[in-house]
């Protein structure tokens, strides 16, 4: 989770909402990939910290599925994001911020709980929650 909130912190500092991602290979402990969200910088709407974290891990291990891999992202996914974990088939999903307004884990869709969701990893959520929620307001409360 470390260095999911470095990547949030590099993106906040790129003006970007500051929400960072990383896939680890869970029999090994490898990082495989780690991503902030680049939505301005590329402008991309889908480029979202987990969607290009997921990307990069595929293309690091030559395959379209990531059973064996789970993701930490400092804020809970959108539903866009939560479709993508559930085609990669991620077995385990940490994030840090609940997302009330946004969210699609536990808030919103509930996306994992749809019948139509042909995969749910396990959820782990509220990981280091105050931090992930400061950097959040501190970075919205810039703009204002």
């Amino acid at each position: 989770m470390a260095l999911a909130f470095q990547e949030a912190e590099a993106a906040g500092s790129r003006g970007e909402v500051p929400v960072g991602a990383v896939v680890v290979d869970c029999a090994t402990g490898r990082v495989l990939a780690a991503a902030g969200n680049r939505t301005e910088q590329d402008f991309d709407p889908t480029a979202h910290a987990e969607i290009l974290a997921i990307r990069a891990a595929a293309q690091a291990i030559g395959e379209a599925r990531l059973p064996q891999c789970d993701l930490y992202v400092t804020l809970e996914p959108c539903a866009m994001c939560a479709a993508a974990i559930a085609f990669a088939r991620i077995r385990r999903v940490y994030f840090g911020a609940y997302d009330p307004k946004g969210g699609a884990v536990e808030h919103g869709p509930r996306w994992f709980s749809q019948p139509t969701c042909h995969h749910q990893p396990e959820i782990y959520g509220g990981i280091e929650e105050a931090r992930a929620g400061a950097l959040l307001k501190s970075f919205f409360a810039r703009l204002r």
